[in-house]
């Protein structure tokens, strides 16, 4: 599938590409897998809830509201989630508005009840997938000084501690 693919492709001169790519955004849309233009995003948010709805023992995930800050996901029961996608091999995610200041010392109000994780290849396809809770965002969350919020780096010892929910095999 992939040589008639590179082939397809290859006979293509650069503004054909880009057609393809935005007949590919409405096809997407269309079979709604994305709902925004946040590719990378969208398809963290997909692989994400759609693991949790086929994992027996995870809550069943259901996407939250376009424009809600914060919070990607919602469970059955109310709980909150955060998703946070990573392309292989970069290490630091997205970042949190409005979950306090720098220097802050007091502690902000709960924004989610939890934070996924995911990483996804050059594919497309999910990697792993860990998920912290929103004490574990407090404890390892970084300000990120240009955006003036925080975000997270996937460490091995935020990895260590935080719940791993899938990991591709090898």
């Amino acid at each position: 599938m992939a040589n008639k693919i590179n082939k397809f492709f290859s006979g293509l001169i650069d503004s054909e590409v880009w057609d393809v790519y935005a007949l590919s955004i409405e096809e997407l849309k269309n079979r709604k897998l994305i709902r925004t233009r946040n590719i990378v995003g969208e398809r963290g948010e997909f692989l994400a809830i759609e693991t949790y709805n086929k994992t027996s023992g995870l809550s069943n995930l259901q996407a939250a509201p376009e424009g809600t800050q914060n919070v990607d996901a919602i469970s059955r029961k109310g709980e909150r989630y955060s998703i946070k996608t990573i392309t292989a091999p970069r290490k630091t995610t997205g970042v949190f508005y409005n979950c306090g200041n720098q220097g802050d010392e007091s502690a902000p109000d709960q924004k989610f009840e939890f934070v996924l994780v995911v990483i996804i290849g050059k594919n497309f396809q999910l990697e792993n997938l860990y998920e912290l809770t929103w004490v574990q965002f407090l404890k390892y969350k970084k300000w990120h000084k240009t955006m003036k919020a925080w975000n997270l780096s996937v460490t091995k010892d935020l990895i260590a501690n935080a719940n791993k929910i899938y990991k591709k095999p090898n």
